[in-house]
């Protein structure tokens, strides 16, 4: 963590933010720029845990500030604690202890055992630009406030990123859900890490979610999620393009001379749209990209100097191959609109249920054409499984859609990704 003090901006700044609020120490706007209300804040911040309050994040700050973002502490067991007394001193539930920590017996804590506390706030944010960085930290504190999620590496990006799936369900019913394909539509890669947060806690705890039973769509389905498939292309995009990115010269000649890469940048590092880079009328989509004037690298549309070049892709394929899916969604966000057929080879069954998510979700159900219409995740895999597959378009107005559209998307989504791995 860089420090930060009054005066700076930036994704991270957003981050810090966005926990302080959640965390009841700042009640401003997440804007990303560290102004005299986030000074203070910080300044609460400090005082509470004994530090100097000088407004700035430093080393020390920015330690305990690395907790919150995490969502959970690390304590050690002294002689006489139980459950409770952790729970009452740190404002959280003795079943969030219990949850993150199975193999304990709430009564008799072993001396010197460090165990995790979750904070009493959820570890999600939704109010802020989702960089990797903020994936990371997401993914870190829900696995340790629920040891039963299951979170692989299934690849890496051109940059070395991991490209996280995570697991909720055992049943054999699988399905798969993936986001964040285009660089600016990284505000999908929050409707997947918030409807992971709200299964874990409706499972754990024994709730229902939207009227369905968790703990039984649990034992019937797997839920496979990728929520960032282009995570070099997501940082790009909100924190800019730095000095120390190998492709510096490469980028900014690709993006027609420009720095900027915040209002048009869909593909990943290389300048390759990742989702026309698979192997699905690869060649007619390389076709139509030609006649739009698109032959190389750059911010949209180009599939790639073959299918499957990009290491992102070749992931998504190779971790689909490994499962058995009955259903994929990918997530897109320009328009509200679901995706369902390609070149007449989905199954009957596919338009059915899409019906039922149109329904669901308002959106409107059809067929793409034109460029759009080829070499997309979804094409690809209902042409090599011919079975249900989508592509979902998410919000309205220009990309970057902004975070304020989130709970309007998510409310709307969150009933058809319980549809979805049920049906």
């Amino acid at each position: 963590m860089r420090t930060l003090q009054e005066g700076m901006s930036g994704s991270d700044v957003m981050e810090i933010q966005s926990v302080l609020k959640r965390s009841g120490y700042f009640s401003g706007e997440v804007d990303g720029s560290f102004g005299p209300a986030s000074r203070e804040a910080v300044e609460r911040f400090q005082r509470q845990f004994g530090l100097v309050p000088d407004g700035v994040i430093g080393t020390a700050t920015g330690r305990i500030l690395e907790r919150f973002l995490l969502g959970y502490d690390l304590y050690t067991v002294r002689r006489g604690d139980t459950f409770y007394g952790i729970a009452q001193k740190y404002g959280t539930s003795v079943q969030a202890l219990s949850t993150a920590n199975p193999e304990l017996n709430p009564e008799t804590l072993p001396v010197g055992r460090r165990i995790v506390v979750p904070y009493n706030f959820d570890v999600v944010p939704t109010d802020t630009a989702f960089t990797y960085e903020v994936l990371t930290h997401s993914i870190q504190g829900l696995k340790a406030r629920y040891p039963f999620l299951e979170v692989t590496n299934s690849g890496n990006s051109v940059l070395g990123k991991t490209l996280y799936t995570l697991r909720l369900g055992r049943g054999s019913n699988q399905v798969f859900y993936n986001a964040a394909h285009h660089a600016l539509e990284w505000i999908t890669t929050p409707v997947l890490m918030k409807f992971t947060e709200d299964v874990l806690q409706a499972y754990a705890y024994g709730g229902e979610l939207e009227g369905y039973d968790i703990n039984s769509m649990w034992q019937r389905s797997s839920i496979y999620l990728m929520p960032m498939v282009n995570p070099d292309g997501v940082n790009l995009v909100i924190d800019g393009l730095q000095r120390g990115n190998p492709y510096y010269g490469d980028l900014v000649r690709w993006n027609n001379g420009s720095t900027d890469f915040s209002k048009d940048w869909e593909a990943n590092i290389h300048g390759v749209d990742l989702n026309h880079n698979y192997d699905a009328a690869w060649q007619l989509g390389k076709e139509a990209a030609a006649a739009l004037g698109i032959t190389g690298p750059g911010p949209t549309r180009y599939p790639g100097p073959y299918p499957l070049s990009e290491p992102e892709s070749r992931a998504v394929v190779r971790f689909t191959q490994n499962h058995n899916f009955r259903l994929v969604i990918a997530y897109h966000s320009q328009g509200r609109v679901i995706y369902w057929n390609f070149m007449n080879m989905a199954p009957q069954e596919a338009k059915v249920i899409g019906e039922q998510m149109a329904e669901i979700t308002g959106y409107g159900l059809e067929e793409a054409s034109g460029v759009t219409s080829y070499s997309g995740y979804k094409d690809w895999f209902t042409q090599e499984y011919r079975r249900p597959g989508y592509t979902v378009e998410v919000g309205t107005g220009t990309n970057p859609l902004p975070i304020s559209q989130f709970d309007t998307i998510y409310e709307t989504n969150l009933p058809m990704l319980l549809y979805t791995s049920t049906v």
